[in-house]
């Protein structure tokens, strides 16, 4: 399960910032095209916050859906995972250009 060592960094990362005041809430941006599992990120942030400065905090994840622009037509399709192609050409490749976010959008801090 990567989601546990991706909310560890995550923890310590937003630990690190808040300079050891009270996290009370974080939002993520996850990118549906990242293979991350949101709900077991939801399931191991109460695990990794606790005895931290985030104990209790909630979390809210925006996730993101993927999209891409064909190299070839321009066109614009919207992924549900990795593709190379585009239906328009063998020969025409796609962009990834929304979807691959994995990143901390913001985090409500308070002086203990």
């Amino acid at each position: 399960m990567h989601e546990l060592s991706i909310t560890r960094n995550i923890v310590a990362v937003v630990a690190e910032r808040a300079a050891g005041r009270r996290v009370s809430a974080v939002t993520l941006v996850v990118g549906n095209l990242t293979g991350v599992d949101v709900a077991a990120v939801r399931y191991c942030f109460d695990l990794c916050t606790n005895g931290t400065s985030l104990a209790g905090a909630t979390l809210q994840v925006d996730e993101i859906e993927g999209r891409a622009r064909c190299n070839l037509c321009g066109k614009e399709v919207t992924l549900t995972a990795p593709m190379l192609r585009c239906e328009c050409s063998e020969d025409a490749t796609l962009a990834i250009i929304a979807g691959e976010e994995l990143r901390v959008r913001s985090m409500e801090v308070h002086d203990v």
